[in-house]
């Protein structure tokens, strides 16, 4: 048996014209993979087949939605995961999923090589490669793309040639990528930072300037995980399902960004993601409700860190398996519900309460009655300052 290497497969122009050029370029026989995040739109099946349409000696499709959605959304929403304060990962925390099926599939045909179709410019390459060297540091990685000279106008003419069964061409405008959490989108006049984004860009989001009736929802969370919608239980993934559409009708999580990029280069990137962000807004309200008020501080750095590190590739770092640990701890008391308002592009909180909630009512009233002493604030507030009043002395003094 000749040689093989494993491809992280899309079905798009890419990865379609890179199992042939793998093939050419390397000798190598190629295994197609095409992992199921929830990124919709084609049928999975019609992948499969025009993976082997295009010369791919095996073709393997796994649907790891449920997956997806309890071991990488999950975490990512107990850390309130937010890149730079503004990106929700959507595309980094697909990444090292498709890295783990990629090691795995690669071991089990005895392949020694696995391969992508990322250029040299973005972040993802990063993120396959770092995560492939961490599961199985023996693989080589390949990047058709980078590697092996595939541009995009070679990539065309290639699939004319030889009469491919390849949907895109040289008229498409963007660069997208997609899952359930999700949806990205770059290239074309958004290199341009003063250009608008348009209507058109949108597929998980409605125009929020259109003017509907609001919609309340209540999400129930059982220790920082939603489980439930208005008393009605979901998987994660149903959770995150639902709620891309309720909040995506009201335009909910559309974001413009310019980010900095792992390789050093900034990049304006277009995201929508209703469920994401939603979800993210309901879960920091019931932690400001649940977590004691040093730890819930001490937790956005920690969520900051986090995110940082999963931008970076970094799933299954030491760090981050750590501060997974820590983040985990954090959510034992983070069960309630949350009730959201959604209308006009915004998830308004609007409604929380918990049996594990830390807010007394006796001490936070100023009516009559109110449980809290007074008296003693004055005495805690001259502790309190003392040394701010003893350093302010001493640089009065100074001068």
């Amino acid at each position: 048996m000749s040689e093989r290497v494993v491809l992280a497969y899309s079905g798009g122009l890419d990865t379609s014209v890179g199992i042939g050029w793998l093939k050419d370029a390397t000798g190598k026989e190629v295994v197609a993979l095409a992992i199921d995040v929830g990124q919709g739109g084609e049928d999975m099946d019609d992948i499969r087949q025009r993976a082997l349409d295009c010369g791919a000696v095996e073709s393997i499709v796994v649907d790891a939605r449920e997956e997806f959605a309890s071991d990488y959304l999950m975490p990512a929403l107990k850390a309130n995961a937010l890149y730079q304060k503004t990106y929700p990962l959507v595309s980094a925390l697909s990444r090292p999923l498709i890295a783990k099926y990629l090691a795995s599939t690669a071991k089990q045909l005895g392949a020694n090589s696995v391969a992508h179709g990322c250029t040299g410019k973005g972040n993802d390459q990063v993120r396959f490669e770092a995560a492939v060297a961490a599961l199985a540091p023996d693989l080589t990685s390949i990047a058709p793309v980078r590697d092996l000279a595939l541009t995009r106008d070679k990539a065309i003419i290639y699939a004319e040639e030889r009469n491919l069964p390849i949907r895109q061409s040289a008229a498409s405008p963007y660069s997208i990528d997609k899952n359930v959490w999700g949806r990205a989108v770059e290239t074309g006049f958004l290199e341009d930072p003063w250009n608008a984004p348009i209507e058109d860009l949108y597929e998980y989001t409605q125009d929020p300037s259109i003017a509907r009736e609001a919609d309340e929802v209540t999400i129930t969370f059982a220790q920082g995980i939603p489980v439930a919608i208005d008393g009605v239980s979901f998987t994660p993934l149903g959770i995150v399902e639902e709620l891309n559409v309720l909040a995506g009708k009201h335009g909910v999580g559309r974001i413009d960004v310019v980010e900095d990029r792992l390789v050093g280069i900034k990049s304006r990137e277009v995201y929508e993601a209703p469920a994401a962000m939603a979800l993210i807004q309901a879960h920091e309200a019931l932690e400001s409700l649940t977590i004691e008020r040093d730890l819930n501080r001490y937790k956005r750095g920690v969520e900051a860190e986090w995110s940082n590190l999963v931008y970076d590739g970094l799933w299954f770092s030491s760090l981050k398996r750590s501060l997974d640990v820590f983040i985990d701890d954090t959510q034992k008391y983070v069960s309630g519900d949350i009730r959201l308002k959604l209308q006009g592009g915004r998830a308004v909180v609007t409604g929380q309460r918990s049996e594990q909630s830390l807010y007394d009512f006796d001490l936070a009233t100023y009516d009559t009655g109110d449980t809290f002493d007074q008296s003693l604030s004055k005495g805690f507030i001259e502790i309190w300052s003392l040394p701010s009043k003893i350093s302010a002395r001493r640089d009065l003094a100074g001068k």
